[in-house]
């Protein structure tokens, strides 16, 4: 987590400025407010409470407690669903892990009910999902998966540009929404990327 709290706070100006185009404008205050408290849960967790599926979900319940807007409970619940996943297993394959992501993924748009195209984070995490278990079906190992999917997350913001958003605040502004990348989607890329950092592969600069 340590890795994607870096990343938050990296980019919280950029954030700032995609959401302020058409959104509230603090989305980058949120998401690095909302990690740093995860990292600070985090540490403060007891050893009985590090398997990767019980930090997932204590990350999720701090990002709901912390975060405002929509991207909190949308964040919050996607990690307590991929940590309810993953169990109490101390080690997690590629395999289970990208059933995790699916069941992240789900819970996400049963929140948001966006699907890929309204101009959301799903357009981020829809492809990176398909692309960490299509890497997992092949035999791929979990950095090489973790890539996959770092670059089907960059490759999923950077089409949001030309979309009109349907969903969220930015839904409001129809056509003007058009030309601007989606904040939600660039945030969902850099959890891609420090995930894939994390598994030690080589991701694409966000």
């Amino acid at each position: 987590m340590h890795r994607t709290t870096a990343a938050m706070n990296r980019q919280q100006e950029h954030l700032t400025r995609l959401d302020a185009a058409i959104g509230d404008g603090d989305h980058g205050a949120n998401m690095a407010r909302g990690f740093t408290a995860v990292d600070a849960t985090l540490d403060g967790a007891p050893p009985a409470a590090a398997s990767l599926g019980a930090l997932l979900v204590t990350a999720g319940n701090a990002l709901v407690a912390v975060v405002g807007g929509a991207s909190g409970p949308l964040y919050g619940g996607a990690f307590r669903a991929l940590g309810a996943a993953l169990g109490t297993s101390p080690e997690v394959e590629a395999g289970r892990f990208a059933a995790g992501l699916a069941a992240a993924l789900d819970r996400m748009q049963q929140l948001g009910a966006a699907v890929p195209g309204d101009k959301t984070m799903v357009d981020a995490f829809s492809p990176a999902v398909g692309a960490f278990r299509d890497a997992a079906d092949s035999g791929a190992d979990f950095p090489s998966c973790a890539e996959a999917a770092a670059r089907a997350a960059e490759a999923g913001m950077r089409a949001t540009v030309p979309l009109q958003a349907r969903k969220g605040r930015a839904a409001y502004l129809g056509l003007r929404s058009i030309g601007h990348q989606d904040p939600g989607a660039t945030s969902t890329a850099a959890v891609f990327h420090a995930l894939a950092e994390a598994a030690g592969a080589a991701p694409p600069s966000p």
